[in-house]
């Protein structure tokens, strides 16, 4: 198992292959889903927080977090400040908004990739673009991404 991203917390929380949660998750240090999500995940830390999306994983809903590893299946947007792995057996059906983004021979994306500045990613901005906007947000244009090969 890689070992957590540094400056992470010793917290580790895991949601097994026999688990189902339905409704939101607010966490710190890193997170790993195994099983079902029907909710949004958000990071409650703005910068060491760590989400994983194991092969079996599911999650319906979004995912806002600093640093985020899919290997699995997520059917929401995906919001990442920091870095975003797609692994080979990532599926992703909605929209990713990412700093630095690394995808894997095999991931697949079906919407946009967007690339954003740090600042406009940290969960404490986009709740108050949400608000801004009445809830509902809003993230214009497509930019210019970083790619990083493996």
């Amino acid at each position: 198992m890689k070992k957590a991203f540094q400056g992470a917390s010793n917290i580790t929380t895991l949601i097994s292959k026999a688990t189902e949660i339905t409704g939101d998750i607010h966490f710190s240090g890193a997170l790993e889903v195994e099983g079902k999500v029907f909710g949004n995940i958000y990071a409650d830390d703005d910068s060491a927080a760590e989400v994983r999306i194991r092969e079996t994983g599911l999650v319906r809903g979004e995912i806002q977090s600093p640093r985020i590893i899919i290997n699995g299946m997520v059917e929401g947007d995906v919001y990442s400040s920091n870095h975003i792995e797609l692994a080979a057996k990532a599926r992703v059906l909605g929209n990713v908004y990412y700093h630095l983004i690394e995808m894997v021979m095999g991931s697949e994306v079906n919407g946009s990739l967007s690339h954003r500045p740090s600042a406009e990613l940290l969960p404490r901005q986009l709740a108050a673009d949400r608000q801004a906007q009445g809830g509902e947000e809003k993230l214009a244009g497509e930019g210019q991404g970083e790619f990083v090969n493996t």
